[in-house]
C-alpha cells in the first residue's frame, strides 16, 4: 500500500507541475491517473446506476414500487444492499448505512462481523489479542496459525490494515504460489477501495486454482466498479467451469434484476430452483415476480412452499395475507395479518402490516378502518412516506385540503423517488387555481416516472393554460 500512495503522489505532483503549463490538459491528467474512474454517461443496459436503461422492459413504479436508487423492490434482503435499523449502538457504528441510502457510505466503514465471532466481542477485561504487540513476520512464516489469525483480525477485529501486512508477508513467505493468500489480499483491497488492485489479486488467484468464491469476490469488484456486463460474462464463463453452480446462477438472477431486467431474472431464478429447490430467495423473488404480474394465486403457492419449508416469520404472513386478499381467499387474509403482526420483530415490520392492512380496507370501501390503518403505520415508523400519500388522499375525500396539502409535502420530501406525492400535489394544487405550484409537482412527478400518463395529460392541460395566459 504504502509503495501504491508514493506513486500516487508522485503523480499528482507531475500533475500540479503540468497544471503551470497548460490549465487544458488538468481534466485529462485527473482521467488517466484515476484507475476508478466510470463512464459519466453509461451506455443504455450497461450501468447499475442507471437501471431504468435497461432494456428488458421492466415493471413501471406504478406497479412495483422502486427503491430510493430507482430499482424495483426484491423479493429479498440482500447482503450489502438493505439493512434494518441497527437495535443496540455498538451495531449502529459498524453498519455503513444511513436510513436515506441504498449503499454503504464507504467500503472500509465496519458492518463485517460475522455470527459466529459476535460472541468473542471485547471484553472489559482486555481484548482477546492485543494486535499493536503481534510480530506478523514472524507468524507469516507459519501457515496454519497465520490462516487462523489473519481470519480473526480481519472479521473479528476488522483491521484491514494489520490483515493486509500479514497477508503480505504470507504470500512472500510462500513465494506468491499460494492462491489463498492472494484472494485474502483481494479482499482486504477491496474493503480498502482500491478495486483494480483487487480485481489483480483475484485474477491471479483463479489462475493459479479455480474456485466458486473467487469467480464471486471478483464479480464483487465489477459491480462496485459499475460493470455489471463484465460480472456477468465472468458468472457465466464460470458456469461452463462448473456447471449448475448455484451461487452463480443466482448472481446472474441478482445482476438482472439489479438492472430492471425482471423476465430474464425470473428465469435465472427458475434454473437455480431446477438445481436446488429449496433454495429461498429465488423462490421468494418469483413470488414476488408474480405477484407483482397481476397473479397473486401463483405467487400464493410459492410462499406456501416457504411456509412448507419452515420458513415462519412477519414477512412471510404479510405476503401471504396479501395473496389471498388478491386472490379473494378472504377467509385466510385476516389470520395471516393477526399472526404477521405476531411474529414482527420490530416497529417497522409492524408498520409494514398494518399498511398492508390499511390497504385491505380501502379494498372492501371501509374507509375509517382504512384512515385508522394508516395512523397505527405512522405511529409504528414515522418516516413512512407511503401512509402520508396515503392518509392525504383520505383527507382529500373528506375536503380537508390544507391537511392533504400538508401531508402531501411530508410525504415527497420523506421519498422524492415517487412519482404519486408529487401528482396528487399536482391535481390538488390544479383544482384551488394554484397552476405555477402544480406545473412544478407536476414536473417534479414526471422526472420520477416519465411514463406516467395522467401526469403527462396534466402537464399538457396546464402548457394550454399558460398559453392562453
Amino acid at each position: 500500500i504504502q509503495a501504491a500512495w508514493n506513486l500516487k503522489t508522485r503523480a499528482l505532483t507531475e500533475m500540479v507541475y503540468v497544471d503551470e503549463i497548460d490549465m487544458d490538459q488538468e481534466g485529462i491528467a485527473d482521467i488517466i491517473l484515476d484507475e476508478n474512474a466510470i463512464a459519466q454517461v453509461a451506455r443504455p443496459g450497461t450501468s447499475l446506476k442507471l437501471p431504468g436503461t435497461s432494456q428488458g422492459g421492466g415493471p413501471s413504479p406504478a406497479v412495483r414500487p422502486v427503491t430510493q436508487s430507482g430499482r424495483p423492490i426484491t423479493g429479498f434482503v440482500r447482503p450489502s444492499t438493505q439493512s434494518g435499523r441497527p437495535s443496540t449502538m455498538e451495531q449502529a457504528i459498524r453498519t455503513p448505512r444511513t436510513a436515506l441510502t441504498a449503499r454503504p457510505i464507504t467500503s472500509a466503514s465496519g458492518g463485517y462481523v460475522r455470527p459466529g465471532t459476535a460472541s468473542m466481542l471485547t471484553n472489559p477485561d482486555g481484548p482477546f489479542i492485543n494486535l499493536s504487540r503481534l510480530n506478523l513476520t514472524k507468524y507469516a512464516q507459519k501457515p496454519k496459525l497465520a490462516k487462523a489469525l489473519f481470519e480473526y483480525i480481519f472479521h473479528h477485529e476488522n483491521d484491514v490494515k494489520n490483515a493486509l501486512d500479514l497477508a503480505a508477508l504470507a504470500t512472500e513467505h510462500a513465494q506468491f504460489k499460494d492462491w489463498w493468500w492472494k484472494v485474502q489480499i483481494g479482499k482486504c483491497y477491496y474493503r480498502l477501495g482500491l478495486y483494480r488492485e483487487a480485481e489483480k489479486q483475484f485474477k491471479s488467484a483463479l489462475k493459479q486454482q479455480d474456485m466458486v468464491d473467487t469467480i464471486l469476490y471478483l464479480a464483487k469488484v465489477y459491480l462496485r466498479l459499475d460493470q455489471p456486463v463484465t460480472a456477468l460474462n465472468l458468472f457465466k464463463q464460470g458456469l461452463e467451469r462448473f456447471p449448475g453452480e448455484v451461487t452463480l446462477i443466482c448472481g446472474i438472477a441478482r445482476i438482472y434484476e439489479e438492472m430492471n431486467n425482471i423476465s430474464s431474472a425470473a428465469e435465472y431464478y427458475k434454473d437455480v430452483l431446477k438445481q436446488d429447490n429449496t433454495h429461498v430467495e429465488a423462490i421468494a423473488c418469483i413470488g414476488s415476480n408474480h405477484f407483482y404480474s397481476d397473479q397473486p394465486e401463483i405467487a400464493l403457492r410459492f410462499y406456501r412452499r416457504l411456509l412448507q419449508m419452515g420458513v415462519y416469520n412477519c414477512q412471510l404472513f404479510n405476503n401471504l395475507g396479501l395473496c389471498c386478499f388478491y386472490a379473494q381467499q378472504y377467509d385466510m387474509t385476516l389470520s395471516s395479518f393477526e399472526r404477521a403482526l405476531f411474529l414482527a420483530e420490530n416497529e417497522e415490520e409492524t408498520a409494514d402490516v398494518w399498511y398492508n392492512l390499511g390497504h385491505v380496507a380501502v379494498g372492501i370501501g371501509d374507509l375509517n378502518l382504512a384512515y385508522q390503518c394508516f395512523k397505527l403505520t405512522l405511529v409504528n415508523n414515522n418516516d413512512y412516506a407511503e401512509a402520508y400519500n396515503n392518509l392525504a388522499v383520505l383527507e382529500m375525500r373528506k375536503g380537508h385540503t390544507e391537511q392533504a396539502r400538508a401531508l402531501l409535502q411530508t410525504a415527497s420530501s420523506l421519498a422524492p423517488h415517487m412519482y404519486e406525492p408529487h401528482f396528487n400535489v399536482a391535481i390538488l394544487s390544479e383544482k384551488v387555481g394554484d397552476l405555477q405550484r402544480s406545473y412544478t409537482a407536476a414536473q417534479k412527478s414526471e422526472e420520477a416516472f416519465p411514463g406516467h400518463v395522467d401526469t403527462q395529460q396534466l402537464i399538457k392541460q396546464l402548457k394550454e393554460h399558460f398559453a392562453m395566459l
